[in-house]
């Protein structure tokens, strides 16, 4: 029999039991292997036993038999007993480690055996439970070549988990592979005290578990870190229904090793994960992307190369450095004409990638193309001299730090300088392909450029839509976005996230003193309102995102007043800081929240990083929003504002 806990939020959360009966190929009990459980039972009772014996050894009944010998008497007799019971019929069958893990079923309901099928997803799909069973994993893997891992950095913050994992699900759907993510992360803070905390969820000193010094001079307090699991960041059911998506511990239990060992740092550990023969060869077998690979200097690397792009520039398939995963090469590396080569010039220092401005200076003549020119007139004279067009993502305030995927581009690139993920790794037949290190600085959405419109518009998709957060975040935010405009007497309200706490530490707030912060969040909300006021009664418009409907609301309702209350989300813990800010007419998280908010949601969000989730959305639900450009969090606020149709007019990050 199999006991754990199922950790999910709100009112579903329950302890989960798994039962499964033990049975001949003809479907029989099997008592011998029974037997053999009570007697391992009975061995696991012997330790007890022995620390019994010397406590009771002193105490003796009147007939001079010792206690102890009465007691082991009693551990015997119930054992066995408990065994005839079970050959009967009655009670809990055992499993063995051996053997698939089964459904699920909740105490207080009724059990779901294994060879019942699981529940399905309102699409008709299976959808899995917290611990999916061998069937629904393998046939999931089945449909895959293999799997994708990777190297996870678990001491980041979440929202830099996020993007990671988004990247790492695109590079699996485009390598057709299951894609493999961290089983848990970690959350920085606990809102009460540190006992409350480990009382839900598990502790660990985040350097101890990431096997970084980082905090090590911080007090200690604040180097403890919260292992949370990762269904309870973002809805993985949901994910799992377009994409091939397991965790490590769902990777580990398909090939028999115990949960236990996934690494606590996030790094694929090729020892503890893969087991070696007498040969030297692994099973699953192996094959590792070294970091510097995955995108040489001078190189770009893409989703894929289009039949059409192979041929302009005659790729080889049997080109390219086989021993740095180069799987083919092109045949032209150069272009003789006017515009390649202006185009050349214009490229930055260090950079193999154009923006766009600089392509249409360098292709404009006068004649073909003009400042009037369409983008695919331009794309046109690009492809006709050696250049391609790629499509990629705008970056807030001209920098790729927060990863949002809401304002579409396009850029100029040398043809001979695409390297396509597809092109270079599709091939390996490995069962594990594993991407070493991290390779999310510096770079766009997904850590790579796209070669069609369509396909970038599937990514967009996969973060707006398929990487979505639980329901329950999602329906206490609309609670507290009520509460926000009932507070100020149904009129729209405006919204800030504040970083402070970490971003402090290191020196990179936006304002060191912080009455000059809120001063420059109070000016940027003013401004905010003003916009609001110009576009009452007006037309909205919507960023550039696939799926999404305008939200009408922002030209609808009253925009707000001078003297409005505005809502902050900070991980500043200074009393006087937050009493400040509250004198100055912020409402924070804390004043909004009521006891049967956190009776319904549940543990989670006595965690600061699963509270932050809930901040993001109720941000995203505000109508005007400001947030520092540098920071992770507000990228998550942006692309949620996109998907729910907000007006690229009512925000700003700087």
């Amino acid at each position: 029999m199999y006991l754990w806990s199922h950790y999910k939020v709100g009112n579903s959360e329950r302890r989960q039991v798994v039962l499964q009966p033990m049975t001949y190929k003809n479907g029989e009990a099997m008592p011998l292997l029974r037997i053999r459980s009570y007697l391992l039972l009975l061995c696991t009772k012997i330790p007890t036993y022995v620390a019994l014996s010397s406590m009771l050894k002193p105490f003796r009944f009147g007939n001079n038999t010792p206690v102890s010998s009465l007691v082991a008497v009693a551990i015997l007799f119930g054992v066995l007993v408990g065994f005839a019971l079970s050959t009967i019929g009655y009670g809990a069958k055992f499993q063995f480690l051996s053997q698939s893990l089964p459904a699920v079923a909740t105490l207080g309901e009724e059990v779901i055996w294994a060879d019942e099928p699981p529940p399905t997803h309102a699409h008709g799909s299976q959808r899995p439970s917290a611990y999916p069973d061998f069937k629904y994993l393998t046939n999931m893997v089945s449909k895959t070549n293999g799997f994708y891992a990777r190297d996870y950095s678990l001491w980041l913050g979440w929202n830099n988990m996020r993007y990671i994992i988004e990247t790492a699900v695109l590079h699996g759907r485009i390598l057709n592979r299951t894609t493999i993510i961290p089983s848990f992360v970690y959350a920085r803070a606990c809102e009460f005290d540190l006992a409350t905390c480990a009382a839900f969820v598990t502790m660990v000193n985040r350097g101890d578990a990431t096997h970084s010094d980082e905090w090590r001079k911080l007090p200690i307090e604040q180097q403890m870190a919260w292992k949370i699991p990762i269904s309870v960041m973002f809805n993985l059911t949901n994910l799992q229904q377009t994409h091939a998506v397991i965790t490590t511990a769902d990777y580990l239990r398909l090939h028999n090793i115990s949960t236990d060992l996934e690494s606590t740092d996030g790094h694929w550990d090729v020892d503890t994960y893969h087991v070696r023969d007498t040969t030297g060869d692994m099973t699953p077998s192996l094959h590792a992307i070294e970091n510097g690979w995955y995108e040489p200097d001078h190189s770009v690397r893409v989703d894929r190369i289009p039949e059409d792009m192979r041929l302009r520039g005659g790729w080889n398939l049997e080109g390219g450095d086989a021993s740095h995963d180069k799987g083919g090469s092109w045949a032209t590396t150069g272009w003789d004409s006017d515009i390649y080569r202006a185009l050349t010039e214009s490229l930055p220092s260090g950079k193999p990638v154009i923006n766009w401005g600089d392509v249409r200076k360098a292709v404009e003549d006068g004649e073909r193309i003009t400042p009037e020119s369409s983008d695919e007139a331009v794309g046109d004279v690009l492809r006709e001299n050696g250049f391609e067009v790629l499509y990629t993502y705008d970056g807030a305030a001209g920098t790729d730090a927060v990863k949002d995927v809401i304002a579409p581009i396009y850029e100029g690139v040398p043809r001979h300088r695409i390297r396509g993920l597809h092109e270079d790794f599709h091939r390996v037949s490995a069962r594990v392909l594993l991407l070493r290190g991290e390779i999310h600085l510096t770079r766009k959405p997904g850590a790579l450029y796209f070669t069609s419109a369509e396909s970038r518009t599937r990514f967009s998709q996969t973060v707006l839509y398929d990487m979505r957060l639980l329901d329950d975040i999602l329906a206490l935010a609309e609670r507290i976005s009520d509460r926000m405009f009932a507070l100020n007497g149904g009129r729209l309200w405006m919204a800030a996230h504040m970083r402070r706490g970490d971003f402090a530490r290191l020196g990179w707030t936006m304002e060191a003193d912080f009455g000059a912060h809120l001063a420059r969040i109070k000016r940027h909300l003013q401004a905010g309102r003003q916009t609001l006021i110009s576009m009452h009664g007006g037309k909205t418009t919507m960023y550039d995102v696939p799926d999404a409907g305008p939200d009408l609301s922002l030209v609808t309702l009253e925009p707000p007043n001078p003297d409005d209350k505005y809502y902050i989300a900070t991980d500043e813990r200074n009393p006087d800081n937050l009493k400040y800010l509250r004198n100055q007419g912020a409402i924070l998280i804390t004043d909004l929240l009521t006891q049967e908010d956190h009776r319904e949601f549940g543990w989670p969000i006595l965690i600061t990083d699963v509270l932050a989730l809930v901040e993001q959305a109720i941000m995203s639900r505000a109508a005007y929003f400001y947030a520092h450009a540098f920071s992770s969090v507000a990228g998550g606020v942006m692309n949620l504002r996109a998907g729910l149709g907000k007006d690229p007019r009512t925000a700003m990050l700087d």
